[in-house]
């Protein structure tokens, strides 16, 4: 049986790498971009949509096609960085608008076709920063600790319907993100070297990271699976920086953290 995906945020990225290994296992893939005339490398029998998570009224005009659909990878989204006294509150409005409430709205939409279909796969890509929180991170943390908490808190109301909600939690990632993260800190800020040293850091592992098509492998193993666990973590180590964080104590896997981001404290 054929299946339709609808991969958020296809343009590049991870999203563009889901879309091509789900039409190379034979889905019908639909692809979301903001613009699709300007998506710089289409892969071919991904069919693109139009898609702004800013704006509800394009959120809704996708309702008849999700309502058809058999998997929703949400991925699109976006990263922010900044001191959390100084994150703008209209920055915010918008990176939750984007990042969750765009997302959950989406899965709600497609929900009720799935389970009356009895069949449905939701993939919440996250960040592991979710589970490693980080500083001067805390505003996007919080918006991907957020749509983990809907998959996890939803997934068994629809499990016993043939739906399962999952996320997949990517660690250090080479898709080029860093040079479209927002960034939010006043030049005489008290806390600018410390945040110049960690976004550096972020920078470099994000260059050394995995990449976008292994994610990609992982998402399709949690589409795939009879039922998806409630989290796929892949990339910096997951395996074992999840295991170490059941054994030692908190404090110091975040001082571990921090220091992986040339952070002291």
């Amino acid at each position: 049986m054929e299946r339709t995906a609808l991969v958020t945020g296809a343009s590049s990225g991870i999203g563009l790498a889901t879309a091509a290994a789900l039409v190379s296992r034979g889905y019908r893939v639909l692809g979301t971009s903001r613009d699709p005339g300007t998506v710089k490398n289409p892969v071919a029998g991904v069919e693109y949509l139009a898609l702004d998570l800013t704006d509800d009224a394009s959120i809704e005009a996708l309702a008849p096609t999700l309502r058809t659909v058999d998997v929703l990878v949400n991925n699109a989204g976006e990263s922010q960085s900044g001191p959390f006294e100084e994150l703008p509150m209209d920055a915010l409005r918008r990176l939750f608008q984007v990042n969750v409430l765009g997302p959950v709205r989406l899965a709600q939409l497609a929900l009720p076709g799935m389970r009356t279909r009895g069949y449905g796969r939701v993939v919440m890509v996250g960040s592991m920063l979710a589970s490693f929180p980080l500083s001067y991170r805390s505003s996007y943390v919080a918006t991907k600790a957020a749509i983990k908490g809907f998959a996890n808190g939803a997934r068994h109301e629809y499990s016993p319907f043939g739906v399962w909600l999952t996320t997949v939690e990517p660690g250090s990632i080479n898709t080029g993100i860093s040079e479209r993260r927002t960034r939010y800190i006043a030049d005489d800020s008290p806390h600018r070297a410390d945040f110049d040293r960690m976004l550096t850091a972020l920078d470099r592992n994000e260059k050394a990271g995995i990449s976008a098509g292994q994610v990609a492998d992982t998402i399709v193993t949690a589409i795939e699976a009879d039922k998806p666990r409630q989290r796929y973590a892949v990339g910096s180590n997951a395996p074992f920086v999840f295991a170490l964080r059941r054994v030692v104590p908190a404090g110091l896997v975040e001082k571990i953290t921090h220091r992986k981001h040339d952070l002291s404290r």
